[in-house]
This record gives C-alpha cells, structure tokens and sequence, in this order.
C-alpha cells in the first residue's frame, strides 16, 4: 500500500525514502519508536505517545533533539503530503502513523559518541483496520514458547525498533493459523502478546498483567484500566499464568491501532462461551465513544 515517508525533513514515496546504512539503527537496532492512528484526521491519545517515545529514549540514552511540538508539525506535513498525493475522495480518510527515532549515522562502533544527530523517519499510509468479524466474532491466538525478553537485557518497557524477539513469536503463531502470540516471561508468568497487550476477564473482574512481569507498557492497555470503573466494571493488574487465561470467562487484546479484540480461542481450548463476553463488549463501546473527545494533537 502507498505510503510517505518522511525521513529528517525530506519527504518522498516509498520506493524513493533512503536512510544511510551506517545508521545505527540498521546496524544495531539502536533505535524506539511509535505507531498512531488517527480518527478523523486528529490522533488519538498522541500526548500519551509522545511521553512513551521520550520515557524510551531515556532508557536507551538517546536524546530526542526536537519538541512536542516540532514533531506534531512534521508528522501534520507527512499527513498532508499523503493526502495531497492522493484522489480528492482519500484525503479525509484516517492514517496509520510511525514514528521511528534513531541513533544516527556513526562509525562501525557501538560507541554511541560516533552518532552526533539521531535519525527521525515518520512513515504515514492509509489506516486499513481488522474487518467487522474480527470484533463481532472474536479471535484465536496461540501460547508460543518464545519467552519475552528479560527485563534485565532488553526491558519491554523500551518500544525499541529491535522486534525479534516479538517476531519469533509472531511467526510461531502465524504457523499455527492464530491471530497473535501469547509470550509468557522467564518465570512461565503471561506478560504480553507479540503486538498487543492482554487482558483476562473472570467473575466480572478484568485483570492484566503487571509491568513487573515483563511487557510494554501499552497505551491503551492503560487507557482501558482509568476507563473501566465508568463502565461499571472492576479492573486490575495480576500476575497470570497458563491456568489463569484457559479458565477465563472472557478475553481480549489491546493495542492502538487494534483498540479492543475479543480473545475466544487459545490454541485448541475455547475461552468461556467461546463467543465474546458482555463486559468485552461494554469496553468495546466505551472505548469507541471515547475516541472523538480523545482524537487530537494536543
């Protein structure tokens, strides 16, 4: 699909956007970034993105040489640049946004003193959601053996450019016909999907994973626990393993451009009615009445 991509202030096609291969992002991975969607024309959440970005840019030592502000403005000109490229009729429609920030051009070195200016790349294309089925019916995910990264080597808390270990376990669940994989952490505990946060529901109590037990930190994952209490429903953090989801009455996933996926299936084993729950779907409609007070650049 047709994207632009702007890449230090330059914006050009896909096939015409370079980065140097002496970045150290594409030597070492050394770079964090964000994905945001936008909904009527206006992002949703993006503050909270924005501190995410900094909060990963601090762990890694990587200094962001640019305001809040300086970076809503570029991202607003790739937009712009899409939809000027486009037929009249597409340039209302909703973006999918990634912001990527990189060490930088350096040696051949993992002194991070031979990168004197990170790299920004913002890449915007057309937002293509899930079908309707996907969140009537509910999906099947897979418990893969891939284990989540240690906090200790590389901390989930960091969004790092460097996706392998989320791959592998994407990978693994595509070969069994799932939609995400279920990666759990060195103690066999359940911490995150490989693109997405979870989420169980048992005796009407929503509960999810702690940080401590080795995930992102997810956007929306903490946009539905401030939001549940509205919706009448009891919400928590929880130390989960195997026995925890395969017993529960409902399930879902959460990300931002995914917003809220009912769970019905992990590997062979039905969770619950086998269809999606009542409070999933409560927090489906919460969660999209919210999004048009929510959806802005500020």
């Amino acid at each position: 699909m047709a994207a632009v991509i702007n890449v230090n202030g330059r914006i050009n096609n896909e096939r015409d956007a370079v980065i140097s291969v002496l970045d150290h992002g594409f030597l070492y991975g050394e770079g964090i970034y964000e994905v945001v969607r936008t909904y009527g024309g206006r992002p949703f959440l993006f503050d909270r993105h924005l501190r995410r970005l900094r909060r990963s840019g601090l762990m890694i030592a990587l200094h962001l040489p640019f305001t809040d502000a300086e970076l809503a403005a570029r991202v607003r000109d790739t937009i712009a640049a899409l939809h000027g490229r486009g037929p009249r009729a597409a340039r209302h429609e909703d973006v999918y946004v990634r912001i990527l920030v990189t060490r930088g051009v350096g040696e051949l070195s993992y002194d991070p003193a031979s990168c004197p200016t990170p790299s920004l790349v913002i890449i915007v294309k057309p937002f293509v959601g899930h079908p309707p089925e996907v969140y009537e019916r509910g999906v099947k995910v897979a418990l893969v053996p891939i284990v989540r990264n240690h906090p200790s080597s590389v901390n989930p808390l960091i969004k790092s450019n460097n996706l392998l270990n989320n791959v592998l376990a994407a990978q693994e669940a595509f070969r069994r016909g799932a939609f995400d994989a279920i990666m759990r952490n060195h103690r066999g505990e359940i911490a995150e999907c490989s693109i997405s946060n979870l989420f169980i529901v048992k005796n009407g109590t929503v509960l999810t994973p702690p940080l401590e037990a080795g995930l992102l930190a997810g956007i929306t994952r903490e946009f539905v626990l401030e939001m549940a209490p509205e919706a009448g429903v009891t919400a928590g953090e929880a130390a989960l393993r195997d026995a925890d989801l395969l017993g529960a009455d409902e399930s879902f996933l959460t990300s931002s451009t995914q917003e809220i996926v009912p769970i019905v299936q992990v590997d062979d084993t039905p969770i619950g009615s086998g269809r999606p729950g009542p409070i999933t779907r409560k927090l489906q409609a919460l969660y999209r009445r919210k999004i048009q007070g929510l959806a802005r650049w500020d």
